[in-house]
């Protein structure tokens, strides 16, 4: 019972003048000792006993079921002591949360859920519909989720119904015990920390712990810790270090709480501690960035020989919105802030920055977490496996150089050419060229130049001598540009892979005798134009890996060969004609009158010579039509034409010209 303060009571009888009621409840009367009064209700003394009979009413209070319930299973899940714990599931399932960019999708969940109510109220048989519209669904979004903006990245680790460090905990560990307080004062709820165990082998876990609903939130301050948080931490880091524990942080916030209160308690100075310490522990050390990792407050338990991050988390120095603010003056350019910052899994892997990406379901993390919390276990232990063959000064030097080595760089040592795309080109005074300004105006000269040449139709040696001029400074360019994106070295790889087939055609050539591509035989032609082609390919591949978009069109080479075949048609055609007109008399005829009344025309115009004349042509271009519609003749046309569209990118066969009848 909970002691609280005395207060006299009055005693009726010879005792009353003897000693008081305290010192008579201090007495060893009836085994009782030194008992509160006001703790055991009235008392009532009877003058007529030699003893002192206590009567007392205990008051009646609130049954507290917390820690401890009334009946605890000992075979509970993480063993009895997971009953200290006040994480427990949650009555009422989350409610489901759709992103914006996930609209499209509900539509299409929408027409399932109808077609299936459908089906239930009529009885009908839907099942083909059913299985397209979910086959369609799996598709988009397979389609949205593998090709995700960093602003959409940043939503999905911000999803209120995203997994928290506790849950994944609970799931990987067979046993969990939480470890509360920094022992000056306070136990953050924001900061979580315990001792767990994974198939037998004991980690010290720690992590930003948000809440499920907004109850929760508030109660662990959305995941941002004070400076006790950080000192909790700390605590803990010292324990493990003692005790030979790995440790496994969990990082889930997006910053240190900036409140003043923070800052009177020292909110730097407990990370800036952290930082410290953490490269200093004996014992491998392992962050996982399970959404979002803000600025300090993510870094102050993330100093770790390995940092990993799952799919859809992020890690950024400042939010997006903060430093679209800072850049735009205005939170809406986040999305070209997000974009910028570098801030996704993927972009810190290349930077060196993570060391690991965990693979998150369709949908994000929500969307199946005990399948999530697998791929994390495994990341832990294939980690752990890892460091732990390392010696204590190999560990040290380990995390020291892995933060050493960011944005760190020397002098004199060549780059990548991947990394020479975003470096800005030094400016240089450029040797025997003129200036970007006077080249400008000496280009507006030139226009009016040959304005006025194309006028008189000559050009002075002024102007050869400036378009020469202007001609060096575009090709210093155009180099330059290629030095810078490593165009050059790619297409000099592409020479060496490609001269053995260019020799080898070019002996081909060489063995005809043909001196032009109209000489060549068919098999000469095909085999110039797949060379070409090859050719065509690997070059603006080399220039779309660097960054330039190339827009392919039909080359010269492959028109010759196309107006070769469509020249070889209409002879082909017009001799054909030709034999018809001999061998139909009919026909002939009609052209001879045709011929005599065009002269009739020209000597004497009048409209009914020239109606004659047209009909005389509409009857020669049936007699022809009948020709042209013979099945070889068709036949051939259709395959030219086809061919002639597919080389120019979809034209149509306008190469192909009609026939003259006269």
């Amino acid at each position: 019972m909970a002691s609280v303060s005395q207060s006299p009571v009055n005693f009726s009888g010879s005792l009353s003048s003897a000693t008081s009621a305290s010192d008579l409840l201090r007495s060893s009367i009836n085994g009782v000792n030194g008992v509160p009064l006001q703790t055991l209700g009235r008392g009532h003394v009877d003058p007529r006993r030699k003893g002192l009979n206590i009567v007392a009413k205990v008051r009646k209070v609130k049954k507290h079921e917390y820690p401890w319930p009334q009946d605890p299973d000992p075979n509970v899940k993480g063993g009895v002591l997971s009953h200290l714990s006040p994480f427990k599931p949650l009555k009422e399932k989350p409610k489901p949360v759709t992103l914006e960019f996930e609209k499209p999708l509900m539509d299409l969940q929408k027409k399932i859920i109808d077609v299936q109510k459908m089906a239930n109220e009529t009885g009908l048989d839907f099942s083909d519909q059913i299985i397209s519209l979910e086959n369609k669904y799996q598709q988009a979004l397979k389609d949205l989720y593998t090709h995700l903006t960093p602003i959409q990245r940043v939503n999905i680790a911000r999803h209120p119904n995203r997994p928290t460090f506790l849950d994944h905990v609970f799931n990987i560990t067979d046993k969990f015990v939480e470890l509360h307080g920094d022992r000056a004062g306070y136990d953050d709820p924001a900061v979580v920390t315990g001792i767990g165990t994974i198939d037998g082998r004991r980690f010290m876990f720690m992590g930003h712990q948000k809440g499920r609903n907004t109850k929760e939130n508030i109660q662990r301050n959305f995941g941002m810790p004070t400076p006790h948080g950080y000192r909790k931490a700390l605590r803990m880091m010292y324990y493990a270090d003692h005790h030979g524990f790995p440790i496994v942080t969990f990082i889930d916030t997006p910053g240190a709480f900036a409140d003043l209160k923070s800052e009177e308690l020292g909110q730097g100075e407990a990370i800036a501690h952290n930082l410290r310490t953490m490269f200093g522990l004996k014992v491998p050390i392992v962050s996982i960035v399970m959404g979002e990792g803000g600025s300090g407050g993510a870094l102050a338990i993330g100093c770790a020989n390995k940092l990993l991050m799952l799919e859809n988390a992020v890690f950024y120095v400042a939010s997006p919105e903060a430093c679209a603010a800072i850049l735009w003056k205005t939170a809406k350019a986040s999305p070209k802030a997000a974009e910028k910052l570098k801030i996704t899994a993927n972009e810190l892997c290349k930077l060196q920055i993570a060391d690991g990406i965990i693979p998150e379901p369709l949908g994000g993390a929500h969307a199946d977490p005990h399948w999530t919390s697998e791929q994390i276990k495994k990341a832990i232990l294939e980690s752990m496996d890892e460091l732990q063959t390392m010696g204590t000064e190999e560990l040290l030097r380990h995390r020291m150089l892995k933060f050493r080595k960011i944005g760190g760089f020397q002098e004199g040592l060549p780059v990548e050419p991947e990394k020479k795309v975003n470096m800005k080109r030094k400016e240089e005074p450029r040797p025997g060229l003129i200036s970007d300004k006077v080249l400008q105006g000496e280009v507006n000269k030139l226009k009016e130049q040959i304005m006025k040449a194309k006028e008189s139709s000559s050009i002075d040696m002024d102007q050869n001598g400036l378009i020469e001029k202007l001609q060096r400074e575009i090709n210093y360019e155009f180099s330059e540009a290629a030095k810078a994106l490593g165009i050059e070295e790619k297409l000099s790889q592409m020479r060496e892979d490609l001269k053995q087939k260019i020799e080898n055609l070019k002996a081909e050539v060489e063995k005809s005798g043909a001196s032009s591509i109209e000489e060549f035989d068919q098999d000469l032609k095909e085999k110039v134009l797949e060379v070409r082609e090859e050719v065509e390919s690997e070059f603006v591949n080399a220039l779309e890996s660097s960054g330039v978009h190339v827009t392919s069109k039909i080359g010269q080479s492959s028109l010759s060969l196309v107006k070769a075949k469509v020249d070889e048609l209409n002879a082909e055609i017009n001799q054909i004609i030709q034999d018809v007109i001999e061998s139909t008399p009919d026909l002939k005829s009609k052209i001879e009158m045709l011929k005599l009344e065009v002269v009739k025309d020209k000597n004497t115009p009048s409209k009914e010579s020239k109606e004659n004349i047209e009909a005389l042509q509409q009857q020669i271009k049936e007699g022809v039509a009948d020709v042209m519609s013979s099945a070889a003749i068709k036949e051939k046309y259709e395959q030219l034409q086809a061919e002639l569209a597919e080389l120019s990118g979809g034209s149509d066969g306008s190469l192909i010209k009609e026939p003259s009848y006269a």
